[in-house]
């Protein structure tokens, strides 16, 4: 099949679907992306972008557009919560881009998706297209989309998110599972946290059965800092929705003794919301038919390495390059090899994520002084990192495959 004569549907206008879109623009290929809501906003306040996904928006051009509106972190620094003690300070910056060949980044998730959907051109998106079914019976897949129009499609890639439709429409039933994690987020303007040390870096206090992150967004000028409090909450979640109204000032109850600084950032803002930390099992295949699952649609983790967003761009640079490599092959064959070239890799980051939140919240005694010694270590964190960060996706190989996992 020739790939630029495919008609091709992503479904989901988010970080992923708009990255496969460029991919996919760049070898040639032409799509059309369907997105349900009736106007381009992301969920969630920013995100970090570490070098495995920022190479590629720099080999496309687009480095000039993030540093219009993104801020180069600092460094890597991890913090007891009460006391503020350093427990492990890595460069960034400079010494980052050395090392990994590439920025790490924090930009507001509505200044990222900008970027790429002036990249994609709004010609090729669709709003407001919320998918009902997919019909795979025939020559082609059709979409249904529940304002009664349709669209035809050889491939339909689903990245929708971690609430994915596609995923829901290939299996038969939501598969999503509570994670035992809950989330506060929030935006501060730099001003409003005059006593927050070292506001330049990510920075991750550690508490025990809590933990924050927090890293500056925006351009150099603009300083407002992004914050995610979590929380350790075995107990079932007791709402229909991921997203439910939090009472004034229920946050302080998980975090009221902690640092300074925090309660001053934590403070300085309303946290109304809270969030629950949902995931689902990786499945054997991420394809059915003529549908082809991406992103968290195919491999939904909790946020603890910060690497959702990452590794939605390497699915989608990958699965162009499948696309674009077909030639005589079949689509299943091309599905497969996609399949093949990413599963391996995302297992490891989902195992990753999990290992690493129990990590966080480890409760005083041996383990926490055994993972304290361990983030002091640069060795240490070249190995816990470099696996991760020090990835292209593009290379169709997976280096320093011995050095990934866990901590403990």
């Amino acid at each position: 099949m020739n790939p630029k004569k495919m008609r091709i549907a992503v479904v989901g206008a988010g970080i992923g679907g708009l990255t496969i879109a460029i991919a996919l623009k760049k070898h040639g290929i032409d799509c059309q992306v369907y997105e349900q809501t009736a106007e381009l906003r992301e969920v969630g306040a920013a995100v970090a972008l570490s070098a495995n996904a920022m190479r590629f928006y720099e080999k496309w051009g687009l480095g000039g557009e993030f540093d219009k509106v993104a801020y180069e972190v600092s460094a890597l620094i991890y913090r007891d919560a009460k006391s503020g003690r350093v427990i492990g300070n890595h460069p960034a910056g400079a010494a980052y881009r050395e090392r990994y060949g590439y920025r790490y980044i924090g930009i507001h998730r509505a200044e990222l998706q900008k970027i790429l959907f002036t990249e994609v051109g709004m010609e090729n998106i669709h709003l407001n297209k919320c998918l009902s079914t997919i019909d795979d019976s025939g020559d082609c897949a059709v979409l249904h989309f529940k304002d009664g129009s349709s669209a035809e499609a050889d491939l339909v890639i689903g990245a929708d998110g971690a609430r994915s439709k596609v995923r829901e429409l290939m299996l038969g039933y939501d598969d999503y599972l509570y994670a035992g994690y809950t989330g506060f987020r929030g935006i501060v303007p730099i001003e409003k946290v005059p006593n927050l040390p070292d506001p330049t870096a990510i920075q991750i206090w550690m508490g025990d059965g809590c933990h924050i992150v927090h890293y500056p967004i925006g351009g150099a000028r603009s300083g407002d800092v992004n914050f995610f409090l979590v929380q350790r909450d075995p107990t079932p979640w007791p709402h229909r929705e991921w997203i439910a109204p939090a009472a004034e000032g229920e946050h302080l109850k998980f975090f009221s003794d902690w640092h300074p600084a925090i309660l001053e950032m934590i403070n300085s803002v309303t946290l109304d919301v809270r969030w629950a930390m949902n995931y689902r099992m990786m499945l054997g295949r991420w394809s059915k038919g003529r549908v082809t699952l991406l992103g968290d649609a195919a491999h939904a983790i909790v946020p603890h390495h910060g690497q959702g967003a990452n590794q939605s761009i390497e699915d989608a640079v990958v699965l162009a390059d499948c696309i674009a490599d077909m030639g005589a092959s079949s689509l299943s064959d091309m599905q497969k090899r996609y399949e093949r070239l990413r599963h391996g890799r995302a297992r490891k980051v989902v195992h990753a994520s999990v290992t690493t939140g129990d990590m966080f919240h480890l409760p005083e005694g041996k383990n926490r002084d055994h993972r304290d010694a361990r983030m002091g270590s640069k060795e240490a964190m070249g190995h816990h990192l470099d696996w991760i960060h020090g990835f292209d996706a593009s290379n169709f190989a997976e280096p320093n495959d011995r050095q990934g996992g866990t901590w403990m």
